[in-house]
């Protein structure tokens, strides 16, 4: 496989862009090698500017479950760009994306749309301080909700451990007020409430953690994690930027049967372009300025483009119904990926909950982030180059998602398992 323009364009990206890319994983740094550069793509595939072609299991991260390019989302993109793609001022799209996303999630009153998944969950975090008049959060570990300051910390060895910043730049007051609990463990949960009674403002997770690679959440985890914060008096947030639309119409929320205080959305909302949103009850959200006191703008909020492509995307969703099809298709992947791994006695650990899947290469259970860095990463990089090499893209990194859209038809899946079969 030719891969000579996307060598040139890696090593003259890392003079003009910090590592070469724009976020971090793009540099395939966990799995070592040169990142494809992407000239096009369609349905399934992405096409590099080599004319590589790739079956694509990346899908943007998850935004594109109708797949890449889709006809009808083109198509609202293309004639809203020719009406003007900013106004900085109040849209019909902006009411109606959010009057459908509030009939498909109950628990939303009003949402607010930013530009990010990042500015939605430090967005409704200020807004739950705020409204509790508390200032301590509770995160899990592992669990990523964006880059703000406050979030970028993680647990120490004891389930109260106050956050220690996860990044340089980030100083240790950002993250005095952050605690940290392990995922899947109501116990350790509810150690840490009681140590901190009446200072927690909220506890935010993702229902299924995407971003130590896919974790679901236990029999009566969610439901615990509701109890819990109703008897401490925190609000529950649920950060739905990767499963909102994606394992359901209604969400994970809606898949679990819990109901957050608040949800912040992103990726699929926008179609593809970037976007994000926070919601939730309207006694909370009337606290956001301009109806109340907290304070969160953005030039870009609402962007026409992003709620014309967004619209677009759910429209379909909710026309199609294609959530039982993705089911079937991430099912009969995640089998042939279990079934070669078996006749090849390379050990395994598969997580997925609909089109949302993970391989880790471990030998036990997955079920929060200490038992996700167990994985043989260095396998994991083998892995994914001996699928890269002969026409597959998967994340170019173990703790990452894997996602199945809409287009991947019956053959795609049927190549990828081949491939699989010759890959292990």
């Amino acid at each position: 496989m030719d891969i000579h323009k996307s060598e040139k364009l890696f090593a003259e990206a890392q003079q003009l862009l910090p590592g070469g890319v724009d976020s971090p994983v793009r540099a395939f740094k966990s799995v070592g090698g040169t990142p494809r550069f992407i000239a096009r793509a369609e349905g399934a595939t992405i096409i590099d500017v080599d004319d590589n072609r790739y079956i694509d299991y990346v899908m943007s991260w998850g935004p594109l479950i109708l797949g890449h390019a889709h006809a009808e989302v083109v198509a609202a993109i293309r004639a809203q760009a020719a009406r003007g793609t900013s106004y900085g001022a109040p849209t019909e799209l902006e009411v109606e994306l959010a009057r459908l996303m509030t009939q498909a999630m109950p628990s939303l009153d009003m949402v607010r749309f930013v530009n990010s998944g990042t500015e939605a969950t430090m967005s409704a975090l200020r807004l739950a301080r705020a409204f509790t008049g508390r200032t301590k959060i509770v995160k899990f570990e592992g669990g990523y909700h964006g880059h703000a300051d406050m979030l970028l910390a993680q647990a120490g060895s004891g389930v109260a451990t106050l956050g220690i910043p996860d990044s340089v730049g980030v100083p240790p007051a950002a993250v005095a007020d952050t605690l940290t609990a392990p995922y899947n463990n109501l116990r350790a949960l509810a150690q840490l409430f009681e140590a901190h009674r009446h200072q927690i403002a909220a506890l935010i997770v993702e229902p299924v953690a995407g971003n130590m690679g896919v974790v679901p959440p236990c029999e009566g985890f969610l439901q615990g994690v509701r109890a819990l914060t109703l008897e401490h008096g925190a609000l529950l947030i649920f950060d739905e930027v990767i499963t909102g639309f994606r394992v359901g119409w209604g969400g994970a929320q809606g898949l679990y049967g819990v109901k957050p205080d608040l949800t912040c959305l992103g990726k699929i909302i926008g179609g593809g372009l970037p976007v994000g949103a926070y919601g939730g009850r309207r006694e909370i959200m009337q606290w956001v300025a301009p109806s109340g006191p907290v304070y969160q703008a953005g030039t870009l909020s609402g962007n026409p483009l992003a709620m014309a492509a967004g619209l677009a995307t759910l429209n379909v969703l909710r026309r199609t119904n294609p959530y039982a099809m993705l089911e079937s298709l991430a099912a009969r992947l995640c089998e042939g990926i279990a079934a070669a791994a078996e006749v090849a006695r390379i050990p395994i650990w598969q997580n997925r909950v609909g089109s949302l899947f993970t391989t880790f290469f471990s030998s036990g259970p997955v079920t929060d982030y200490a038992s996700a860095k167990k994985s043989d990463t260095a396998r994991y990089a083998k892995f994914f180059h001996a699928l890269l090499d002969t026409g597959f893209y998967f994340a170019p990194s173990q703790f990452e998602a894997g996602f199945v859209s809409v287009a991947h038809s019956d053959e795609a899946i049927e190549q990828t398992v081949i491939a699989l079969r010759r890959v292990f």
